[in-house]
């Protein structure tokens, strides 16, 4: 080791491309470095930064950061480590060191410790332990670099869980900082959530051996990004890690793609796919923190869905399916659990497509899926991730990943779709028909880009027309999203373009809505689409404006009372003391007397044999006439009919059901459980009908939700002499004609401490 008293001597050149040197003619090395390719950038660097530090032992050179990764851009930071065994000295080394860098112009980060020194700041500083797992040695003694790297990964292994904690908490104060990279049209290529830092923090998840990562995936969306920023780089000609929109043209054709909107779209699906991996990920790190790395128990969730660990898996023995995808994505948006990476790409690759048009159980999944709400998003992200949207819907392959360049929205137009259907979920009580509220909400954008400017709401009405024929949806629903789509657009258009007031305005609105549902469902879509494209979309001054232009329509179009419902032909159930119960195609009916809480046993009954109601009817209407001749008893009968499907699993035997059936209408309605979680509800009471008033309930599907609305009627004295029961997606319309002794007010009490908990 040198004296103290010491000085060593001046580095020698290292090589004909130093600085001043050779063919160069005295080309500053950041110019040269810039001028380099990728690898020989951190080969150039290494030679001459070996070559400033003086001989001796008992020091060392080592590189951090980028450089200690090899994962140098044009315009580099320089992270450097001198490295010595307590030598008083060392200033002096340092400052032959980091002189001739800063006289080159080149961004240093740079420190002076002991690995002791080294390894207390660690300690304290995540950031900096984060960097010594990619501590390359440089020059000098070999040994300190080595005895610093194992202690640094050791440590960093041996506590994991106070390192990745930390970690965490950095990186998403890094991600409300600087935003998510895939939706932002000018974000910092390193510095954003998804950017080139996460595949970093990847990285040193992995070296705590929690998690696989980053897997392949990631790895190649992360290597893209590189390449990006060096275009970036050489297209500004000196450090830029923002996508400013001067240098998108340039970059695109530094890259060889064909315009900035390619280059956009490819940098939102790079970032998308870090942060994709990122919660991955994390979630593993969560599970190890909570020791649940076993499987643990396996609760299922639908037909050949299950949850472990935390998150939704397939069920073991499982033959795969074309509706087995969608079966999986809408059970992990109803309980908000991820989908396991490996499930996924099971499903991805076993799964055959779906027929088309769609079976009426893949076209449920998917409503129920964009009926979740807000867990629609992760959920709808991580299949598109798979590879599934697009085999389900080929027109999404359009959107995906388009940028958008008016600065009010915040998001890309596939990723805004998705923001819409998870924001429309919230009105789905506001609404008659909340599976079309969320369908039309998924499709109402997808003209972007093929009609003239500000046409798309025309354009979207083909490719709106073919999803809904896809997914087998009837040609009266199919005319109901169109028009959502033709005119989502209309009521803010005409509510701050055009005097409320003036006669000549209401008709054309009218015209084009052409029912008070309609307009209703126009409305929370106006609502959703402001929501979901981000806070300068709406204001409290355009709010006032759509609604009152809302009410002034609703009050032209007028409101008629809901139809009353059809007759069902007693005929069928000829031959057989009551009650006389059948099972046939998914489709239970029970003729009875008729009594208050009839509709309360049965529905009680199918929710305690795991079936689910998908939509029902009840007519008290078949009277003494008829049903003394359909079952050879006097008196007033009721029919009650259910959609039914099994929750999970295989369905109960026939008789079994049917003997429980029996029993139940005889015995009366059971107490239902409670609720796992309250559900929102909402009560309106509609015009009245001849002889009855019209309740209608909306509220979130559950488990049991038709059994807890009818006992509690029941309980309130309320008898429904008819219902009109239908479940759309993740959101259940009923209405009930109510007759007896009965209050609005007990009913709402009852309805809502049932319900809403």
């Amino acid at each position: 080791m040198p004296s103290e008293s010491a000085r060593p001597r001046s580095p020698a050149p290292a090589g004909d491309l130093t600085p001043g040197r050779g063919r160069d003619g005295g080309r500053p090395l950041r110019e040269l470095v810039a001028a380099s390719a990728v690898g020989e950038r951190a080969e150039l660097l290494d030679g001459w930064l070996a070559g400033l530090l003086p001989p001796g032992g008992g020091v060392a050179l080592v590189a951090v950061g980028g450089l200690g990764r090899r994962e140098l851009p044009p315009y580099p930071d320089v992270d450097l480590l001198l490295l010595h065994d307590g030598w008083p000295g060392i200033g002096t080394v340092a400052d032959q060191v980091w002189y001739p860098i800063w006289e080159q112009k080149l961004p240093l980060d740079h420190a002076v410790r002991t690995v002791e020194e080294a390894l207390a700041v660690a300690d304290q500083d995540v950031k900096a332990a984060l960097g010594l797992l990619d501590a390359r040695h440089l020059a000098g003694d070999p040994a300190l670099t080595a005895r610093l790297r194992g202690v640094a990964v050791g440590s960093w292994q041996s506590r994991a869980a106070h390192r990745l904690a930390a970690l965490r908490e950095v990186t998403e104060a890094r991600w409300r900082d600087r935003g998510e990279l895939a939706f932002l049209l000018e974000g910092d290529l390193k510095e954003a959530r998804g950017g080139l830092r996460d595949a970093t923090t990847l990285r040193g998840i992995g070296y705590a051996q929690i998690a696989d990562t980053p897997r392949p995936a990631a790895r190649a969306a992360a290597a893209r990004l590189r390449e990006t920023r060096e275009a970036l780089h050489h297209a500004a000609g000196r450090r830029c890690d923002r996508l400013l929109a001067e240098l998108r043209e340039p970059v695109a054709d530094l890259l060889g793609v064909p315009d900035r909107e390619t280059l956009l779209r490819r940098v939102s699906e790079d970032a998308r796919t870090l942060a994709y991996a990122a919660d991955d990920a994390w979630r593993a790190v969560d599970r190890w923190r909570a020791r649940s790395g076993k499987p643990g128990p396996r609760r299922p969730l639908a037909d050949g869905v299950v949850e472990s660990g935390g998150e939704v898996r397939l069920a073991r023995a499982l033959r795969p399916d074309p509706v087995l995808p969608l079966r999986v994505a809408a059970a992990a948006a109803t309980h908000r659990l991820p989908i396991a990476t490996s499930t996924l790409d099971w499903l991805a690759k076993n799964c055959p497509p779906l027929p088309e048009p769609w079976p009426a159980g893949a076209r449920q999944a998917f409503l129920t899926l964009l009926g979740a709400g807000p867990a629609l998003v992760d959920v709808w992200e991580a299949c598109d991730r798979a590879g599934l949207v697009t085999r389900w819907l080929p027109e999404w392959g359009r959107v995906r990943f388009a940028p958008q360049y008016d600065p009010v929205h915040r998001h890309t137009v596939d990723r805004h779709l998705i923001e819409t259907a998870a924001t429309a979920a919230r009105y789905a009580h506001e609404v008659g028909r909340p599976d079309l509220l969320v369908l039309g909400a998924l499709v109402h954008d997808l003209g972007k880009g093929l009609g003239a400017a500000g046409d798309h709401c025309v354009a979207g009405v083909a490719p709106a027309a073919l999803v809904c024929a896809r997914i087998g949806l009837s040609a009266a629903d199919t005319a109901v999203v169109t028009n959502l789509v033709r005119h989502h657009l209309l009521l803010a258009d005409v509510a701050t373009r055009r005097d409320l007031a003036d006669p000549a305005t209401l008709p054309p609105v009218a015209e084009a809505v052409g029912t008070t549902d309609q307009l209703d469902l126009l409305y929370a879509l106006t609502l959703s689409d402001a929501a979901a494209t981000g806070p300068g979309a709406w204001s409290d001054w355009k709010g006032k404006l759509v609604a009152e232009l809302v009410g002034r329509v609703g009050r032209y179009l007028g409101s008629g009372p809901v139809p009353a419902p059809g007759l069902p032909d007693p005929a069928r159930f000829a031959g057989g003391p009551l009650p006389v119960v059948t099972w046939r195609n998914g489709l239970v009916s029970v003729l009875a007397p008729d009594r208050p809480g009839l509709l309360a046993a049965v529905a009680g009954c199918l929710a305690r044999h795991r079936l689910d109601v998908l939509g029902a009817t009840v007519s008290s209407s078949v009277g003494p006439a008829e049903g003394a001749a359909a079952t050879g008893g006097e008196g007033p009968r009721a029919l009650v009919e259910c959609e039914v499907r099994p929750r999970y699993g295989a369905p109960p035997t026939s008789g079994l059901l049917l003997d429980a059936l029996r029993r139940a209408v005889l015995a009366g309605p059971a107490e239902p459980r409670p609720a796992e979680s309250p559900a929102d509800v909402r009560l309106r009471w509609c015009h009245d009908a001849t002889d009855a008033t019209i309740l209608e309930v909306r509220a979130t599907d559950a488990p049991g939700l038709l059994h807890r609305i009818t006992t509690a009627l029941a309980e309130a004295g309320a008898d429904v002499r008819t219902a009109r029961v239908a479940t759309y997606g993740a959101a259940a319309v009923d209405a009930f004609y109510l007759v007896g002794e009965y209050s609005r007010a007990e009913v709402e009490r009852a309805v809502t401490a049932r319900v809403g908990g």
